[in-house]
């Protein structure tokens, strides 16, 4: 496929989706049948355990719409889009679609016909959630959170599910980060932008890769890179536990004055250390969690190693 052909670009990151990769070539090819602008598929194996990595090259050697990016290792959902942007040829932009066809990738040419429109952004909107209630839950109440305190607009209930227009692609692959938030990264590049609704469907085989633990990692960079609330709260924590403490010692000195009597008590005193210890404890972690972004992005290493990529038929430095 010419490079000048392709308008599109899908992008679909797969950790440990052998169960479900079949189908997924299925609906990618039948939506680039049927499509009136040219597409290709950008595949990338996100350290696999299973057999996705050479289902992968396999693919890709038989239809020379599909790219493989395999990288050396799991470097976690949001780093493996990140690989799979810097391989985009369509020249009008990218669409990112999760592997496990949560996403549907038919809507490809909704979101195109919004990007002939004028917008640079288009981010699904879910209107449904296939989850247990805690989860969305969880999700419902993180999203109004990371609304309030960030210092410009991210939309809520809207995950990576969308198209990008080639300049915002472009812009989002020279960000350097490290603890990369992509719904965010594109919200702060700005543009005209617009959300689709939709209803999420159930993932059609095998389990989340999303652990509880890797959603509170990504909730942290989603507050952490794009709000400065934590550090102002830690301000604040300050000034309330001063004005308590001058309260409680004002009271103490009016019963002393006026009753003679000063209160006294192991509970009270037991009870002023934890809270003050706690106050402390909070403030370290928060002004932790900006130095290990700090870190991190001091160190430059290279946001991902690719141990091979597969492209027009031909691997590595074939290509």
């Amino acid at each position: 496929m010419n490079n000048h052909d392709i308008d599109i670009s899908i992008i679909a990151p797969l950790y440990n989706e052998e169960q479900v990769f079949d189908l997924l070539i299925k609906r990618l090819q039948s939506v680039m049948d049927s499509c009136s602008f040219k597409c290709e598929a950008i595949l990338i194996n996100d350290g696999s355990s299973d057999n996705t990595a050479q289902l992968i090259e396999d693919i890709c050697k038989k239809d020379t719409r599909f790219t493989g990016v395999l990288l050396s290792r799991n470097h976690g959902h949001q780093i493996a889009v990140s690989a799979g942007m810097s391989y985009v040829r369509g020249k009008k932009g990218a669409m990112i679609i999760d592997g496990d066809l949560q996403d549907p990738p038919e809507l490809v040419t909704e979101f195109y016909r919004l990007l002939n429109e004028g917008y640079d952004v288009i981010y699904a909107i879910r209107k449904n959630r296939k989850e247990s209630f805690l989860k969305k839950l969880a999700y419902a109440g993180y999203y109004r959170l990371q609304k309030k305190i960030s210092k410009f607009k991210i939309p809520i209930d809207s995950g990576d599910f969308s198209m990008l227009s080639r300049r915002v692609v472009d812009t989002v692959v020279s960000m350097p980060e490290q603890s990369r938030y992509l719904r965010g990264m594109r919200a702060w590049v700005g543009y005209k932008q617009i959300g689709y609704e939709y209803d999420r469907d159930e993932r059609m085989a095998g389990e989340t890769k999303y652990s509880w633990r890797k959603l509170f990692e990504l909730a942290f960079n989603g507050i952490f890179n794009f709000s400065d609330f934590p550090v102002r709260l830690i301000t604040r924590l300050g000034f309330i536990t001063v004005v308590f403490a001058m309260i409680y010692f004002i009271y103490n000195v009016y019963r002393k004055i006026f009753y003679n009597d000063v209160p006294q008590g192991f509970t009270a005193t037991i009870l002023a250390i934890i809270l003050f210890s706690g106050v402390q404890l909070i403030s370290l972690g928060i002004i932790g969690e900006y130095v290990l972004r700090i870190y991190d992005q001091v160190r430059n290493r290279p946001l991902y190693i690719i141990d091979k990529v597969v492209r027009d038929g031909k691997t590595d430095d074939a290509l």
